[in-house]
């Protein structure tokens, strides 16, 4: 017996002792163990087995131990068996899922019996019912591999519900506080009252839910003040093992219990979502009558669940909060989505990236009126995502508000802001360069002329929609993106029919769905925009084409700007040369009073006398000719524009002239006369304007 205690093999049975058979006997006569014997080809010998304690399976004699375990596992479990007859060295607690069972899972352990040296042994299985065990693993796994895969807090709250339910109830539901819903930091917890809960997600997501009962997006009724919703307040879990508890937690209210109770539900299970102290929301798994109840095990299990769930839900509820600044600081640094002016419609969209962490990014646009009711459109993506690349979006705008108020074409404005973008890079710490390299489309289009003038740094042409349908790719050479330098920017001319559509938009719109193919989302978006009825509402057009993209799949911020282009009327435009002579300056004036008396405005004759005066004597004085004067009417904006163009590059300055100086005060005249005024040049010399108000 000593020797037998102390692990000698061939000491068994122990000699002279009973103590083998009384082992034997003692396991045999656990229900709650099952015995099989496997010959060296792994078929069952022999068993003691009670079906009763391991959901009705048998192990009859001549069975292959592999075709009674998960088809899949067979291969497996028959390399671990044969390397213990091999090896003689046992296999212990290995856990195992069989076949042809209600989901029964054992714990198997496999010792070797007495066999010739080099030969397979015979094996001996003891057998233990884990399915509760397993299930209790199984449910936590599948929970750590579905919860926390999103940073969307809805997201994550549906894959809480979806691992609770059917895993331990047939019904779940979860609730967040608003403020956490919204990406607020949640409340202090609170004794009394209403801590303003919302649904949020129900499993299962397609069940049958009465017409009154509560749905995700919709708020939780006031709570009664009960014992029950006390234990919720303070943190803690529990069970309501029946019907009458449940009613009894809602003050018998039955208007709360068709509201808050699945009408099949017979019990419930509630938990607290807890996160650094403080309650998200919570969590209600409910079961039916043929479910059976819950046990402590059970609601154990849902804390755990709950517990890791919770701090993923705080994880995106810190990246709701962050991303909903980001997209209201990128939004606010954008123009109105929609503008109207004598040369144009225009409607712009921005989306920002819903898939992966990205967000906001640096996409944008821009309507800017110039001046002789010119207008720019403007659409850039700067590279990179966050608050880096919003703020650097922010500087670039402001540089092109600024350069387009010097009235530059567009290549000379992309040379500029390929300059400050250089200087950007020089004056900004190297974690932050990633972020300053743009591509950027600027366009101006001339309402007089019909005459659309563009150049691109590195960016998608734009679309033009014909008034007869049509649908092009304009012809445009990009140049290099903004950052490069060095490179020039080539402008091009296109001419366009008044009613044509312009279409501007980032690569993150057509690349959408083609894995970063910018050819063939380019095939793809000017089928889609072939289809856009011309003579729609651009904004509500602009809606409609961003709802086409499934919002949980952008995965990089797009902006889309449309501009529905107008042409000025011939009636409304009056050009004149003017020789270079002194005298002429009594001809223009005559001229302008003429044609404001033609156009029924009279009341500007004096000032736009005074106007043209001034700014013809300048351009005779010190330019020469040839010198021409241009009259434009805006009756949409209600504008007079005044221009004057010399072949002088000189850009005239305005100045306070002093008591006893003769000249010097025209621009000052003009500057108090006129509502804006200014000066562009162009490749003959310089035009200097000067807008006026129209009467209402």
């Amino acid at each position: 017996m000593d020797r037998y205690v102390r692990g000698d093999p061939e000491q068994w049975p122990p000699p002279d002792s009973h103590f083998g058979q009384a082992l034997l006997d003692a396991l045999a006569l656990q229900p709650a163990i099952g015995l099989a014997a496997l010959d060296t080809a792994l078929r069952v010998t022999g068993s003691r087995l009670d079906p009763e304690h391991f959901n009705g399976l048998e192990l009859a004699a001549g069975a292959r131990l592999t075709d009674l375990v998960r088809e899949q596992d067979a291969q497996a479990l028959a390399a671990r068996l044969q390397r213990v007859q091999t090896s003689r060295e046992p296999l212990i607690a290995h856990r195992q899922r069989m076949s042809g069972t209600s989901e029964l899972a054992v714990t198997m352990t496999a010792l070797p019996l007495a066999a010739p040296p080099g030969e397979p042994a015979p094996l001996v299985l003891a057998l233990v019912n884990a399915t509760k065990e397993t299930r209790r693993l199984d449910l936590l796994f599948d929970a750590a591999a579905m919860i926390g895969s999103s940073l969307d807090v809805a997201e994550s709250s549906q894959q809480l519900a979806s691992a609770l339910a059917p895993g331990l109830g047939d019904e779940a539901t979860v609730y967040l506080v608003r403020k956490v819903y919204a990406g607020e930091e949640p409340p202090e917890r609170v004794a009394r009252g209403d801590q303003g809960l919302r649904c949020v997600a129900m499993a299962p997501e397609d069940g049958t839910w009465p017409e009154d009962y509560i749905r995700p997006g919709t708020d939780l009724p006031h709570m009664p003040n009960t014992p029950a919703v006390q234990r919720f307040q303070r943190g803690e879990a529990y069970i309501l093992p029946d019907r009458a508890a449940i009613s009894e937690a809602m003050q018998d209210d039955p208007a709360l219990m068709r509201r808050l109770v699945p009408p099949k539900a017979t019990a419930v299970m509630q938990c607290a979502l807890l996160a650094r102290g403080l309650i998200l929301g919570g969590v209600s798994v409910w079961r039916t009558a043929e479910s059976g109840p819950f046990t402590d095990d059970d609601l154990q299990l849902l804390q755990e669940v709950a517990s890791r769930a919770a701090l993923s839900i705080d994880n995106a509820r810190r990246y709701t909060r962050e991303r909903t600044a980001n997209v209201t600081l990128q939004r606010a640094l954008l123009p109105p989505a929609g503008t109207d002016t004598a040369a144009l419609e225009a409607a712009g969209v921005y989306l920002p990236a819903t898939s992966g962490p990205q967000g906001a990014g640096g996409d944008w646009y821009d309507v800017i009126p110039l001046s002789s009711l010119r207008v720019a459109l403007v659409v850039g993506d700067v590279v990179g995502h966050g608050l880096r690349a919003t703020a650097a979006m922010g500087r670039m705008r402001t540089a092109v508000q600024a350069l387009a108020d010097l009235d530059l074409g567009p290549g000379d404005m992309l040379t500029h802001l390929d300059d400050l973008v250089l200087r950007f890079g020089e004056s900004t710490e190297a974690s932050y360069e990633d972020v300053l390299a743009s591509t950027c489309l600027y366009a101006v289009y001339d309402p007089v002329a019909g005459r659309l003038t563009m150049a691109s740094a590195g960016h998608p042409p734009p679309g033009i929609i014909s008034p007869d349908g049509g649908f092009a790719f304009a012809a445009l050479e990009p140049g290099p993106p903004l950052g490069v330098g060095g490179l020039p920017f080539e402008d091009t001319e296109v001419d366009l029919e008044p009613g044509s559509m312009l279409v501007l938009y980032t690569d993150g719109l057509v690349e959408h769905g083609h894995e970063h193919d910018l050819a063939a989302g380019m095939d793809a978006f000017a089928r889609r925009l072939a289809t856009l009825d011309r003579r729609a509402d651009l904004q509500d057009t602009a809606d409609a084409m961003a709802r086409d993209i499934a919002p949980a799949k952008l995965t990089d911020d797009a902006t889309l700007l449309l501009a529905r282009v107008r042409e000025t009327a011939p009636a409304d435009v009056a050009s004149w040369p003017v020789r270079d002579d002194p005298a002429a300056v009594t001809d223009a004036r005559e001229l302008v009073v003429g044609k404001l008396a033609e156009w029924g405005l009279p009341d500007l004759a004096f000032s736009t006398e005074l106007m043209v005066s001034e700014l013809v004597t300048n351009a005779i004085r010190y330019a020469g000719g040839p010198i021409g004067l241009r009259l434009i009417r805006d009756r949409r904006g209600k504008v007079l524009v005044c221009e004057v163009s010399d072949p002088s590059n000189s850009q005239p300055r305005l100045r306070r002239a002093r008591p006893t100086d003769e000249g010097g005060r025209g621009l000052f005249l003009i500057a108090q006369l006129a509502v804006r005024w200014g000066s562009r040049y162009n490749t003959t010399g310089k035009t200097i304007w000067a807008e006026q108000a129209l009467e209402s």
